[in-house]
């Protein structure tokens, strides 16, 4: 007798810079295999760094993502300065944290209320939330402009910032010129906790995954533009060890990397963030977190929504202080002069740890990089609770299915395009 076979196939779920596709089999009843099928032709960032001077990376590594551009030259810069041996002076240090807080607060309300909020409400995108809810979506695109203003104020423009470069800017901000965003960080910070607030109180479906969780920690913040690597099973370990355990491989359904730690799914970003570092979290946004009824970890996907505004918060609160013991630097950068060696890179992205690795020869020029991004690490999880999330809804009708594997997927904002388009389901076999 033939095996009963059902394909689910969700023909273009488009990712940040990148397309893809979802395929569902079940045999059976059970579920046969779960594929994140990115079809996206290489962008080949990596190969195309060798030769470049060393000092470009954190130019060329930002045009990675537009959404993100800072993480990618944080993570840039801290490996580049790691290989030839810099250390940047305190006030420089805070700053670079500043422009980051301001990327974080920018890419997470923009996932909140234009991506993620419409399917708790029943919408189907953030144009018809609009319509019948204008002053909630104006809430999001005020707290959005706060994030944007400390990018431009820092690094030149919001999308690829052009202040960056080793070793910190090509200019610092006077004392002066950063007290005008206090003003427009506290209205933010009204707007931000209402945000906790309002999606505390969403319907989240009971579920929770069991993957090891992966991130940055920090001993007196919580972690952000560098840290330890942490994980919640086992010891943490070194950033220069980081390949030994974090092993990235082909697979056959997708011209992504797959990475595994220690040969095991895990997963990086807010909900590991929080989870490994909710006690270092500032005053406000922990109280934020108690009130939302978050508990000290977060394994429920669903509930990463809440996990990203309570990490509002928490920006908002820290450029806050920053602004306030900010000093000028007597320099707006210390020199990273060029050695040969090797240097490894790490930061939190929005969507989780961005590593970064560089092999510099003694002509200063580029000889090897590798970059690891968050979706890559986290696509082995992101199949696996989809599985599992399609082996528990077998009964539900078409329409109720495919509205729940969209939102699965959304929960981990594995990149704007992706989240921003409407799943197509195909159901074959009934």
């Amino acid at each position: 007798m033939n095996p009963d076979t059902r394909t689910l196939a969700v023909g273009a779920l488009t990712r940040v810079e990148g397309e893809g596709a979802l395929h569902v089999t079940l045999t059976d009843g059970a579920v046969d295999r779960v594929e994140l099928n990115i079809y996206e032709p290489p962008r080949f960032f990596e190969a195309f760094l060798r030769g470049r001077a060393y000092t470009e990376p954190p130019d060329i590594t930002a045009r990675v993502c537009g959404i993100c551009p800072v993480a990618y030259q944080v993570s840039a810069c801290n490996a580049i300065e790691d290989a030839c041996g810099a250390t940047l002076d305190p006030q420089l240090t805070a700053l670079r944290r500043l422009l980051y807080c301001g990327e974080w607060i920018h890419s997470h309300t923009l996932h909140i209320y234009l991506l993620h909020v419409p399917d708790f409400l029943g919408r189907p995108d953030a144009i018809s939330l609009a319509k019948e809810r204008p002053e909630f979506i104006e809430r999001g695109l005020a707290l959005k402009k706060a994030g944007n203003r400390l990018m431009e104020q820092l690094g030149g423009r919001a999308i690829h910032p052009i202040n960056v470069r080793l070793g910190g800017f090509y200019s610092v901000p006077a004392p002066a010129d950063l007290k005008p965003l206090t003003e427009m960080l506290h209205r933010a910070m009204d707007d931000a906790l209402d945000t906790v607030r309002i999606v505390a109180e969403f319907d989240f479906p009971d579920t929770e995954f069991d993957h090891e969780l992966l991130a940055l920690t920090a001993p007196d913040s919580y972690a952000i533009e560098n840290g330890a690597i942490r994980r919640s099973a086992g010891p943490g370990f070194e950033v220069g060890e980081f390949t030994d355990h974090v092993v990235e491989t082909q697979v056959r359904h997708s011209t992504a990397l797959h990475a595994t730690l220690d040969g095991g799914r895990y997963l990086t970003g807010p909900m590991a963030r929080y989870s490994l570092n909710s006690a270092r979290l500032s005053p406000i946004a922990r109280q934020a977190a108690a009130e939302a009824g978050l508990g000290t970890q977060c394994r429920n996907p669903f509930r990463s929504i809440v996990v990203r505004a309570v990490e509002v918060v928490y920006a908002i609160e820290e450029a806050l202080r920053i602004i306030t013991e900010y000093e000028r630097p007597p320099q707006p950068f210390v020199e990273v002069p060029a050695r040969a060696g090797v240097g490894h890179g790490v930061s939190e992205a929005p969507r989780g740890l961005l590593y970064h690795r560089y092999e510099i020869g003694d002509d200063g020029l580029i000889r090897a990089a590798t970059i690891i991004p968050p979706t890559s690490q986290n696509q082995a999880a992101i199949e696996h609770d989809m599985a599992e999330l399609v082996a528990a809804n077998l009964s539900l009708d078409d329409a109720t299915l495919t509205s729940l594997c969209e939102r699965s997927i959304r929960n981990y904002d594995p990149c704007i395009s992706c989240s921003a388009h409407f799943l197509t389901l195909t159901v074959d076999g009934r």
